[in-house]
């Protein structure tokens, strides 16, 4: 399928990328592992433009996790010193296409060189809206509902909230992800078939695709594919396929469709 082909199926509204696949790219090529990183980096760039291009309202990457912190010394510092500079390039490249920059996941651990950029990036793109481009750095979904507990619990402690009167909705409003919509679809590349403590609580109801390509390679077309295997899937919320049938009719009657 072509990517203008994907212009004329039903589009998620935000895209989920655990971008896998780094490491063994380098190493089947005879390179060290952070040439992967790297080489991944402008997949990256593929990844953005396609999703602003298609209308997708956000895209959140996987970038690095807070069990990644355990990988060898140099592969890690290679990592932050890329995060760097990869930011200090495209931040204005990405408000220029009007792409808001977000970063979810725990940044006291990175430098203050890097928080700084981050901070930079994220102030100055604040108002864009053609895209959200989240980037999970340091990030953990247990650390995710983890922070998200506290805060509520902190309220519970003041006396301003009841641990009775606690709802989903507002544990989800302190997760980092609040205020966009909920994930339609997960991607994975690099063949494995796993989430790995990736936005447990936002991917409940998520659409999963896993790739066998490498994150170097995932390019338009890969991308491409995975949107069209989405939009052949059916999404019931729970429902049987006639209740979701009559929903449907239901809301064309409603919109005049």
């Amino acid at each position: 399928m072509s990517t203008k082909e994907v212009t004329q199926i039903r589009m998620p509204r935000h895209v989920a990328i655990i971008m896998d696949g780094n490491g063994r790219w380098a190493e089947q090529r005879d390179k060290r592992r952070t040439a992967g990183h790297k080489a991944g980096a402008e997949a990256v760039r593929k990844a953005v433009t396609f999703a602003r291009q298609k209308g997708i309202e956000s895209l959140t990457l996987f970038a690095f996790s807070s069990e990644n912190w355990q990988r060898p010394e140099q592969e890690v510092s290679v990592l932050m010193e890329l995060f760097f500079s990869v930011l200090q390039r495209e931040v204005k490249k990405l408000h220029k296409h009007d792409v808001k920059f977000c970063i979810i996941g725990d940044i006291s651990a990175f430098s203050p060189r890097l928080q700084e950029r981050i901070k930079i990036a994220e102030e100055l793109t604040a108002n864009n809206r053609s895209l959200t481009l989240n980037i999970a750095a340091n990030y953990g979904g247990r650390w995710d509902l983890t922070q998200a507990a506290q805060r509520l619990a902190k309220r519970c402690e003041s006396g301003d909230l009841r641990a009775a009167d606690i709802t989903e909705n507002m544990l989800a409003e302190q997760l980092c992800l609040a205020g966009q919509p909920t994930p339609d679809l997960l991607i994975r590349t690099g063949g494995e078939q796993r989430i790995s403590n990736f936005l447990l609580w936002q991917l409940a109801y998520a659409e999963l695709y896993f790739s066998k390509v490498l994150w170097p390679d995932f390019d338009e077309q890969e991308f491409a594919v995975a949107i069209a295997d989405f939009s052949c899937r059916e999404r019931r919320f729970g429902m049987t396929s006639a209740q979701l049938q009559q929903a449907i009719l239901a809301t064309d009657v409603t919109t005049g469709d």
